[in-house]
């Protein structure tokens, strides 16, 4: 660091916009279950950032970070101005903007894009401390790429045709993804972008140089990430906790009604024996649900299941920070749910687990389909195809 040991302040920015010409509300569409710019901006929270801005003129990406991110006092929301968020808006003038808002405080700006998925807290921490350094006023991220590029000329721009190279040869060109961006204070103030002074580059995979720009991009991504989500699994363990999401899975999820709200929910008695069972083996319980009602939570008390989450819409970053607080790893982690906002829990767990009623989105890529339903003994299967499983650890 160029002051000695004192720590340099890191905030970045995640500008999004609410309008989208290519895809009509691309940064808030599911991908895997989750809103775009959630896979990028939970990254930053699990990364070495002290402070994390959405920039946005959404009032519902808005709304769902306040909510959703309120488990941490790195999330912060910003709403931008209808000038910056323009189709003809430069991203430079949204941070720009931004600067300006919080005072120009921070020793480091760091510029993550939501439309880059596929970028991770590593990725984010090697751009930081490349920054960091004294070699470096900012910093960026590239892929190496081995395509031969030309230009509308007919000239080839990165090789020489008449001599040209096997692909083991060649050292291809490094190429922007777009990802990340960091620049010192000083530097940026002189320059009023996201990049100046001595550069520095960080490599990330090839595949990371899609960008969403178009619909197809989202599937490229959304398969890029399915396949990222299942390495996460790693090498076979005993399941040392469950995490159970509530409708469609404690219940056939449907819900009756009345003028006042919900009515009732039917729970099977023999599931709740399943938690016994857990309980006899030492194996924590923990819900998680989109909803929020008295019937459940009054459900889990008669259960004894202390860990109880409510109004969760982001599955994927809660799961994260209670692996943070436990000190578990998601290949210790089974996952019974049934719908497409547990996704990227059941493809990145140790075991993805889901009820025969579950949406064929789920039923596709689940590690384990139940042969019971929701509210039909589909816990008391999984419970013991759990304790079943940790047998062969014993």
């Amino acid at each position: 660091m160029s002051d000695g040991d004192k720590a340099m302040k890191s905030v970045a920015i995640i500008p999004v916009r609410g309008g989208s010409k290519g895809i009509p509300g691309k940064n808030r569409r599911k991908v895997l279950g989750r809103p775009l710019f959630a896979w990028s901006l939970t990254e930053a929270v699990f990364s070495q950032l002290d402070e994390v801005y959405l920039f946005t003129d959404d009032p519902y990406i808005k709304d769902f970070a306040e909510r959703e991110y309120a488990w941490t006092d790195k999330v912060k929301v910003m709403e931008r101005s209808e000038e910056s968020a323009t189709d003809t808006a430069s991203t430079e003038m949204a941070m720009w903007e931004f600067s300006e808002r919080i005072n120009h405080d921070y020793d480091i700006l760091c510029l993550l894009q939501a439309t880059s998925p596929l970028t991770t807290r590593d990725d984010i921490n090697r751009v930081l401390e490349k920054t960091e350094s004294d070699a470096y006023d900012s910093a960026l991220t590239v892929v190496e790429t081995g395509h031969f590029f030309w230009n509308e000329k007919g000239e080839s721009l990165n090789y020489d045709y008449r001599n040209r190279p096997r692909r083991q040869d060649f050292d291809g060109t490094l190429a922007e993804n777009g990802a990340v961006y960091a620049v010192k204070k000083e530097t940026y103030m002189e320059t009023k972008n996201r990049l100046g002074g001595r550069i520095g580059v960080v490599r990330m995979p090839e595949d990371t140089l899609t960008e969403i720009d178009e619909l197809n991009d989202l599937v490229v991504c959304e398969n890029l990430l399915r396949n990222r989500l299942r390495k996460l699994k790693g090498t076979p363990s005993p399941i040392k906790a469950v995490v159970l999401d509530v409708d469609g899975v404690f219940t056939d999820g449907n819900i009756v009604y009345s003028t006042d709200g919900e009515f009732s929910k039917e729970f099977n008695m023999q599931d709740g024996m399943g938690f016994e069972l857990l309980r006899e083996a030492e194996i924590p319980v923990v819900i998680m649900t989109s909803e929020i009602t008295d019937i459940v939570a009054t459900r889990m008390k008669k259960l004894k299941i202390d860990h109880v989450h409510l109004g969760v819409k982001d599955k994927f970053s809660r799961l994260e920070t209670l692996l943070l607080k436990t000190g578990l790893k998601r290949k210790d982690i089974a996952y019974v749910g049934d719908d497409i906002n547990d996704l990227s829990n059941l493809l990145s767990v140790g075991w993805g687990i889901c009820p025969n009623n579950a949406v064929d989105e789920v039923r596709t890529q689940a590690d384990v389909v139940l042969n019971k339903s929701g509210g039909a003994k589909a816990i008391r299967e999984a419970v013991h195809f759990i304790l079943s499983y940790n047998e062969r650890f014993a």
